[in-house]
């Protein structure tokens, strides 16, 4: 009887090994499903990081009722660095601070990646009184690779760097981003070309230092009739300037050579003289 009792105990004891085992097991099995249905191979921490930044995108519209049958302007970001490439293991957005080796190896010029231009022209455009009156109707960006995004007028765009770069990486990936809890696609990648999103009455006017048209911005825009619709090209590349078909006219507004971001807040400012708001 004792005899029995041994072997009958040890089988228990190998049921119990083998039950620990299987648990042991699933962990690895499920991370390894999980990382087959992601497509891209970045960290679960840079997926986190980014899907928390999505709650801060989604802001309160601005817009007046009696606003929005108003003419307004359009702003086109053209040739804007946002690329995004694998380095490692995980996909990042190429800069030239951070993967400036990356760059170099891969035969390309580190001074051409420079998405914080877009950033910082991006947050120009959505902080001017011009958009919180309601007046703003659009804004595209279109990046060096011909990829073409809209950007909601009341989104919120990430104030550091680092968070852009993460929203930034989530739409190139995923080609758009929704507001959580609701199905309104705050950014979201469109197909080219830009101008039939554009209304019919518009008038497209382009920036460049180099163009022998050189203009006062804020006589510019006071003697455009009040009914057009105006369409502002910037450029948000380092070097060179924008040189697109569908521009009606290029000015240059300054004697000396602005950033993408300072040109826009004189845009705007000029708009917001023309029209009053304060």
């Amino acid at each position: 009887m004792v005899r029995a009792y041994k072997v009958k105990g040890e089988k228990r004891k190998k049921k119990g090994e083998n039950y620990d085992k299987e648990e042991e097991i699933e962990v690895p099995l499920e991370e390894e499903e999980s990382t087959k249905r992601v497509k891209t191979e970045h960290t679960a921490a840079d997926t986190e990081a980014a899907e928390r930044v999505v709650d801060l995108l989604s802001g309160i519209p601005v817009v007046a009722a009696d606003q929005t049958n108003k003419a307004g302007v359009i702003f086109i970001i053209e040739r804007a660095s946002l690329e995004i490439a694998k380095i490692g293991k995980t996909y990042q957005l190429l800069n030239s601070d951070e993967h400036s080796n990356f760059l170099k190896k891969n035969g390309r010029n580190p001074s051409d990646y420079r998405p914080d231009i877009a950033h910082q022209a991006m947050l120009s455009i959505l902080d001017s009184r011009v958009n919180k009156a309601g007046r703003l109707k659009a804004l595209y960006v279109r990046t060096e690779k011909g990829v073409l995004f809209e950007v909601k007028p009341h989104v919120r765009i990430p104030r550091t760097f680092k968070r852009f770069a993460g929203i930034m990486l989530q739409l190139l990936q995923k080609l758009s981003i929704t507001a959580v809890g609701k199905r309104e696609k705050l950014l979201r990648v469109i197909k080219n070309p830009v101008t039939q999103y554009l209304p019919i009455d518009c008038r497209k006017i382009g920036f460049s230092h180099s163009s022998e048209k050189l203009v006062d911005i804020q006589d510019y825009v006071n003697g455009v009739n009040n009914d057009t619709n105006l369409v502002f090209v910037v450029g948000a590349m380092a070097h060179g300037k924008i040189d697109k078909d569908y521009v009606e006219d290029y000015l240059s507004i300054s004697d000396y050579p602005l950033s993408a971001a300072y040109c826009i807040s004189m845009i705007t400012n000029a708009m917001e003289r023309k029209w009053k708001i304060l």
